[in-house]
């Protein structure tokens, strides 16, 4: 009995962190997005602390320019560089949250940057996997993607 007792408690501790509410709308999915927000609002803010809080230590990104970011320092420091050199406002519509695995959750958006002096917005799609720890969900990792032209196939001319 007490061996089994600490086991027990430590797994009843740690129930939440596998408890997910992954319904379409349900308070993952809104969470998921919440962070997504957050992530716009920090690097619209050029806010380096609100962003470093939303990322995992192990993070990376995966630009469109194909420049990689690895660990949270890098990514941070990378985005506001980038958010300073070409300006404009960003802004990312999520268009689905999906859960492959408990605490592991991917959101699908369509990113774009406008107000480029005058040039037409930079429209990409990018696609954020989001961990679920103690403190909440976080980024693990982004891929922004230029859309590119669908290539011919046996079944599309």
């Amino acid at each position: 009995m007490r061996v089994l007792f600490p086991f027990v408690a430590g797994f009843l501790a740690a129930l939440p962190l596998f408890a997910q509410d992954t319904a379409p709308g349900g308070a993952d999915e809104a969470a998921v997005r919440d962070v997504v927000r957050r992530y716009v609002e920090a690097r619209e803010g050029r806010d380096a602390k609100a962003l470093e809080a939303l990322f995992t230590p192990d993070a990376d990104q995966l630009t469109s320019s194909g420049e990689w970011r690895k660990g949270r320092e890098a990514v941070v420091r990378g985005s506001l560089a980038s958010s300073q050199a070409s300006g404009g406002t960003r802004t990312i519509t999520v268009e689905t949250v999906r859960f492959p695995a408990p605490g592991v959750a991917v959101a699908d958006g369509r990113y774009e940057i406008g107000g480029l002096g005058g040039a037409a917005p930079r429209r990409m799609w990018t696609t954020l996997l989001l961990t679920r720890g103690t403190g909440g969900w976080s980024i693990a990792g982004i891929r922004n993607m230029l859309p590119a032209p669908l290539a011919p196939s046996p079944s599309r001319p």
